[in-house]
Order: C-alpha cells, then sequence, then structure tokens
C-alpha cells in the first residue's frame, strides 16, 4: 500500500506516528504544518488526513482534530516508512558487557540478556529459553541452608545450569550425597528429559535403589525439570515498565491482559512458531497473526542459533504499540547476534 500513497501523504502519516511514539497524544494538522518540510496549510493537511483516514491509516480518539495511527497505519509505517539506523558503540559494547558478563549458565545469559534489553528500551524484556538436548557430564546437590539446596548440573557443552531447590527440614547431608551419586549414574551420557522419565518410572515402581530421605531430594530435583515446558521456558523481565506511563483504565486493562497472557503455554507456543518462521527480526503490531490475541500491544522478537546455525529460541521485548521501533529493531538483532555467540 505505501506505493499507492504519494508524498504528502507518506509524510504526514511519518509525523503522525513519530508524534504519537513520542508523546501517545494525537497530533493536529496545525502542528504538523508547523513540523513538516511540506509547504502545506492546516487545512490542506487535514484533507490529506482524512484520505489517511478513508484508508483505514488513521483515526480519531474522539471529536478532537487529533489524529493517531491505526495498528494498520503503524504497520505501514514500520515497513515502508521507518528509517532504522544503527546502534551506537556505547550501546553495542553495553549489551555484550552485560552479556558476557553474566557467566558460562546459558540461563544466566538469558535472563541477563532480556532484563538489560528491557531496561533499555522501556519495555518488558522476554526470551524463549531452550531446553537443553545435550547430554549431562555431572550432576551434584548442594545444600544452601536449611530447607534449600542449589542442584548443578554442567552438560557436555560446558553449560552449566543451576535451580534451587525445597528440602525436607533436618535432612543428612549423607542423603545429598546418595542423591548426588544416583542420579549421577542415571543421567551421565544421557539429555535430561530421557534420564528424568526413567528415574520418576523408577521410583513410581519403587525400584530405586535409594533411602527415602535420598529419594525426596531426587523428587524435588525432577519437579524443577518437569516444571519446564517440553519447547522451552519463557523468561519475563522488566513487566513493570509497561505500567510507567499508564493513565486511562483502558490501557490499564490491556497491560493486565498482558501479563496474564504471558504466563500461558499458549504464548510460548506462539513464540515458538515466531521463532521458527524467523530469519531476522520479527515485528508483530496489536493484534496481528494473533499473537497473544491482544490489540494494544508489539512484540519485537529475533531468534538465536546454535553453532549449527539451528535456531534454538528467541529473544525481544513487548509493550505497548508506541514503542519506540527506529531504537528498538537493532537493539534486539544485535542482542539476538550476541547470544547466539555466546552460547552457540
Amino acid at each position: 500500500m505505501i506505493e499507492e500513497l504519494n508524498e504528502r501523504a507518506r509524510t504526514v502519516l511519518q509525523h503522525v506516528v513519530e508524534a504519537y511514539v513520542e508523546t501517545g497524544s494525537p497530533i493536529g494538522s496545525r502542528t504538523i504544518s508547523r513540523l513538516s518540510e511540506l509547504s502545506l496549510s492546516a487545512a490542506s493537511i487535514r484533507n490529506v488526513m482524512a484520505d489517511l483516514e478513508d484508508l483505514g491509516l488513521l483515526y480519531s480518539p474522539h471529536t478532537s482534530a487529533g489524529r493517531l495511527p491505526t495498528e494498520q497505519g503503524l504497520r505501514l509505517f514500520v515497513d515502508g516508512l521507518l528509517e532504522v539506523g544503527n546502534l551506537s558503540s556505547e550501546d553495542r559494547n553495553d549489551i555484550e558487557a552485560k552479556c558476557v558478563g553474566a557467566g558460562r549458565s546459558v540461563n544466566q545469559v538469558l535472563e541477563e540478556a532480556s532484563s538489560f534489553l528491557g531496561g533499555l528500551s522501556n519495555c518488558a524484556g522476554l526470551v524463549l529459553a531452550p531446553k537443553s538436548e545435550e547430554n549431562l557430564r555431572h550432576v551434584e546437590f548442594v545444600r544452601l541452608g536449611p530447607g534449600h539446596a542449589l542442584v548443578v548440573m554442567v552438560f557436555d557443552n560446558g553449560t552449566v545450569e543451576n535451580r534451587i531447590i525445597d528440602l525436607p527440614l533436618g535432612l543428612p547431608a549423607s542423603s545429598l550425597i546418595e542423591a548426588s551419586n544416583y542420579l549421577s549414574a542415571k543421567f551421565i551420557g544421557r539429555n535430561l528429559s530421557q534420564a528424568a522419565t526413567d528415574v520418576e518410572l523408577e521410583i513410581k515402581t519403587q525400584r530405586a535403589e535409594i533411602d527415602t530421605l535420598s529419594q525426596k531430594v531426587v523428587e524435588a530435583g525432577l519437579a524443577t525439570w518437569s516444571g519446564d515446558s517440553e519447547d522451552g521456558v519463557l523468561i519475563v523481565r522488566g513487566q513493570a515498565k509497561l505500567l510507567k506511563d499508564v493513565t486511562a483504565l483502558d490501557e490499564l486493562e490491556k497491560i493486565r491482559a498482558l501479563f496474564e497472557a504471558l504466563e500461558t503455554k499458549e504464548a510460548l507456543l506462539r513464540l515458538i512458531e515466531a521463532a521458527d518462521d524467523a530469519e531476522g527480526v520479527q515485528i508483530f503490531i496489536g493484534a496481528e497473526n494473533e499473537l497473544f490475541s491482544l490489540a494494544g500491544c508489539s512484540m519485537v522478537i529475533a531468534p538465536y542459533k546454535n553453532r549449527n546455525e539451528a535456531i534454538i529460541g528467541a529473544i525481544g521485548v513487548v509493550g505497548p504499540t508506541r514503542i519506540n521501533y527506529a531504537r528498538i529493531i537493532p537493539m534486539v538483532d544485535y542482542t539476538a547476534k550476541i547470544v547466539s555467540r555466546l552460547i552457540g
């Protein structure tokens, strides 16, 4: 459709969208006439805005003269008018330093990248972490204090996963050692999902050759692993940022609905679909593709890959439709490339 718009219409649409991204407020023809390089009167610009409204690209939220872009108008702007710049060297260095400093654990890298990306973009950062198919090299339970232990898993590719589990109070140290030895014998050289299924079966059929207390440790560890989706884990950071500029009740309701959507299995599956179809940054505006089945929010997401160039997850941000696309798109793209390099 962008080819169908003349220069006047493109310029007016661009001004309306840029004002919306900056302020969230409708913009009128008089304001555009002062800002625009077009030598047009306010009356002429009103006519152009009326034409854009007829095309479904702008709308008037109330009876005032101001206009806002529709989701279709935002999509046209992003696809045809947006000039995506390069990240500054400072931004690139910050992203790389945060990700590299996160340590060797895949989840640590991903969580740090998600948090930092959300902070830079003033949106909620999200990441689809892959379920590891690497074989295990080492499993160990380390006591943290009364009622808690750390499960340390080292995989063949060198990555380390740490998870905290709850333990019965008064559990002797010997039970942790026995549980570690038992799982090491069952897990080493196999991937997590395969080994966990066999161990669960042994425990259910009472064939596990460990005492009752050690069995409780093993079951607690299995619970943290079975809690993972078969497809991966969705990590969301910085949700509070989405509430920062919310004033209207209907906006608050949209954000609340988004929070609920992010907690569902459906959100995870839709992210997987988006990542699998992606060769680069994907931009979803409003209710496009029924992503989260939610109007009023946009998501910018990019896949990251393993050493074999296979897509194993996705990272991005979600926020209101007036996010700063020009800044966020290259930011998400660069972060995905850094994550691919670090965990590939």
